[in-house]
């Protein structure tokens, strides 16, 4: 009887299989989406998949906050899809690098390719604004140091979140010619460049490392909680083991990624 008892435990357990708490926002393509279309919605499966596990959604807008209310909270035991020297969370091997990248529209003689070129004197840019105080991304800072400062557009990354993906307003502008030129993260660029019907043109920034110290250039990770080595060390393996699926994830989404940062010299 004992036996019995033990193998009915079991199968109970295996019938309700492992769970893999995630936290995400259900409304920022490429990103993430409730209908799980982001990638590191793939990202988040795959992983999933790898552990036994079936991925069980939280979400939650990624704004001022997203940490302390979701994964501290113990609402989900990861997140995805942050830089890997965040210091709100224990982060993962890093499974991609990427970069801010110039993004306009093609045809129009335009090469940009670093901040130093003379044409961003004159075209109209738009660059992303961060948090509730509207605060520089590091392109914006970037820019600034060369005294180019009245010829740009900002647009937050929050947005208005009533309508889908607030996000990519920039690259909405930059396709509708409200803007010359858009400055944003590699990973939204690639993706909405294909969504969009205008040919537009992805390059990554120049340099890397714009002084005296605004990198442009980001290793990503995921995040669990701080002391959760267990679930930090296993998710590390499924990203060393899964290495060549996800690149194949991050191509169909057409993320950039570098190599290793190059710092400017000083002018």
């Amino acid at each position: 009887m004992a036996l019995i008892a033990v193998l009915a435990t079991t199968l109970s357990a295996c019938s309700e299989g492992r769970t893999l708490r995630v936290c995400a926002d259900p409304n920022n393509l490429p990103f993430s989406n409730a209908a799980g279309e982001g990638f590191e919605n793939r990202i988040a499966e795959l992983v999933a998949r790898d552990l036994g596990a079936k991925v069980r959604y939280t979400w939650w807008a990624q704004r001022r906050g997203f940490v302390r209310n979701t994964l501290r909270a113990g609402a989900c035991d990861l997140v995805a899809g942050v830089p890997s020297s965040y210091e709100l969370v224990q982060t993962t091997r890093p499974y991609y690098r990427s970069t801010y990248v110039f993004a306009y529209r093609g045809g129009r003689g335009l090469h940009l390719r670093s901040f130093d070129d003379p044409a961003l004197r004159t075209l109209k840019i738009g660059v992303p604004l961060l948090g509730d105080d509207y605060a520089n991304a590091p392109p914006a800072h970037a820019l600034a140091r060369r005294g180019i400062v009245g010829n740009l557009r900002g647009y937050s990354v929050y947005g208005d979140y009533r309508e889908p993906n607030p996000p990519a307003r920039i690259m909405d502008a930059l396709a509708a010619g409200e803007i010359d030129v858009a400055v944003v993260w590699g990973p939204l660029a690639g993706w909405w460049a294909r969504e969009h019907r205008v040919p537009l043109e992805i390059v990554p920034v120049e340099p890397q490392v714009d002084l005296p110290f605004f990198p442009m250039v980001y290793d990503i990770s995921m995040g669990v909680r701080r002391g959760d080595a267990t679930l930090r060390a296993e998710v590390d393996e499924v990203l060393r083991r899964r290495r060549a699926e996800i690149d194949a994830i991050l191509d169909r989404y057409g993320v950039p990624r570098v190599e290793t940062p190059r710092v400017a010299s000083a002018p």
